[in-house]
């Protein structure tokens, strides 16, 4: 069984294009589905966030209105609950080997919106990782991490690779709006990344080799089992 490290972004709120802080973090459907989906395949989850701090849920995620009833929203709360001394004590991503890994999945949310774009720590491993042919799993606003990893010269290492993100479509129809500060597909498509979304609030998977990236949250579960897909 492999190896798998789930970064997760440790901000608690993104500074808005007005200047306002919102209230951010991961978003829990996109955490608790694919880290029950990857353990219940026998895969060995660590989680990671800048800092070894330890990650913040999006509120709005834990919301009824949001999960689809208060059933399901319960479930994503009890969940974190009962992984609740993995997500306190998190690694470092300053200390982690990407050679100890076979994959790195990255659920969203809009904090990585605020940290992991432009971590260096997660740019080295993310660099590494691809380098080295390991499985790139970022999905919904996870791909903004993408953005930390450059080659030799400052190139961006995903330029000319195909994936999905959360759609401009998304962002500004059910998103943050018109308030958002930037939005991670554009920012994607400036670097030379090659975007190809699907319908909004479908699940929508792109796989380009080793990288594997899913546009929302509905894509969750669909880009965990292409990663285990991909591991065996």
């Amino acid at each position: 069984m492999a190896n798998i490290l789930m970064v997760v972004s440790a901000a608690d709120s993104l500074t808005m294009k007005d200047g306002s802080e919102h209230p951010t973090g991961f978003w829990a459907e996109e955490l608790v589905v694919a880290h029950q989906t990857l353990l219940a395949a026998g895969h060995t989850v660590h989680i990671a966030t800048p800092g070894g701090r330890k990650p913040t849920v999006d509120q709005v995620s834990l919301a009824a209105e949001s999960t689809g009833g208060e059933e399901r929203a319960k479930g994503f709360r009890d969940y974190l609950e009962s992984i609740d001394g993995e997500l306190s004590q998190p690694l470092a991503l300053a200390g982690v080997d990407p050679s100890a890994y076979d994959a790195a999945v990255m659920p969203g949310g809009h904090g990585p919106m605020a940290d992991l774009y432009k971590d260096p720590d997660l740019g080295r491993l993310l660099a590494a990782a691809d380098r080295d042919g390991k499985i790139i799993a970022p999905f919904c606003h996870g791909p903004a991490g993408l953005l930390s990893a450059t080659g030799d010269g400052g190139a961006f290492t995903f330029k000319g690779r195909r994936l999905t993100v959360f759609s401009n479509e998304e962002e500004l129809g059910g998103g943050t709006g018109e308030n958002t500060p930037w939005l991670v597909e554009d920012a994607l498509k400036e670097k030379g990344a090659v975007v190809e979304n699907g319908p909004a609030w479908s699940s929508n998977v792109v796989r380009d080799g080793n990288l594997i990236t899913g546009q929302n949250p509905q894509s969750s579960e669909d880009v965990a089992k292409e990663v285990i897909k991909a591991l065996s």
